[in-house]
């Protein structure tokens, strides 16, 4: 039986399409590090708005292709589930940059720095993983990816609760709470999506291995 890759070749559209949207989402988690290392009390959220800008573009290129295209590499609902998953890690990242800069300059002394390192090492997976499918169906390879990608929210996990830890022992007054935990888990749950993102990548190389 012919491979995908075989019977397609490797320059499929869709490869590059979803390549490039992986690489939105570990460019929008760079600059959520720059951003966390600037320590800025009204940070600039212009590199979240272009990363959300060329992610939808990106999007809406893939449904259009889509619709235009008859034959794919990649099974229709794979590539739209993919996409989905990609399109929600820099929305989530965007997210919590805006919540960040409204918040700033009441929380100066907290480092985030640690998740926003973490979130940016599973955006980096994640791109290997999207462009491991245009290498071929390599169970192996990608099972290694996807691994170290479920250490890294596993990681990410025992962080947050280490936080609710911190938060309930009654020394925070109520509004700092609520900022931190809001913040907090927003940033966790974009490292989530990324899990998630992961897990379609995974998904489709054990269907088609």
């Amino acid at each position: 039986m012919f491979s995908l890759q075989t019977i397609f070749g490797k320059g499929d559209k869709f490869y590059g399409l979803l390549e490039a949207s992986a690489d939105a989402a570990r460019d929008a988690a760079g600059a959520l590090v720059r951003l966390l290392q600037a320590r800025q009390a009204a940070p600039s959220l212009d590199e979240f708005m272009l990363a959300r800008m060329r992610e939808k573009d990106l999007s809406a290129q893939i449904s259009q292709e889509l619709v235009n295209t008859f034959v794919t590499a990649l099974e229709r609902e794979d590539i739209e589930a993919l996409s989905a998953a990609l399109n929600k890690i820099t929305k989530g990242i965007a997210k919590f940059a805006e919540r960040y800069a409204l918040a700033a300059d009441r929380l100066g002394d907290v480092d985030f720095g640690a998740r926003g390192v973490m979130l940016e090492k599973a955006t980096e997976v994640i791109s290997q993983m999207v462009a491991q499918l245009r290498k071929g169906m390599n169970l192996e390879a990608m099972k290694s990816l996807n691994d170290h990608l479920q250490a890294i929210e596993n990681e990410a996990d025992r962080l947050l609760l280490e936080l609710y830890r911190d938060l309930y022992d009654g020394r925070h007054d109520p509004i700092r709470i609520l900022l931190l935990k809001d913040l907090f888990e927003l940033i966790e749950k974009a490292i989530d999506r990324c899990r998630d993102a992961g897990n379609v990548a995974y998904q489709i190389v054990l269907k088609n291995s």
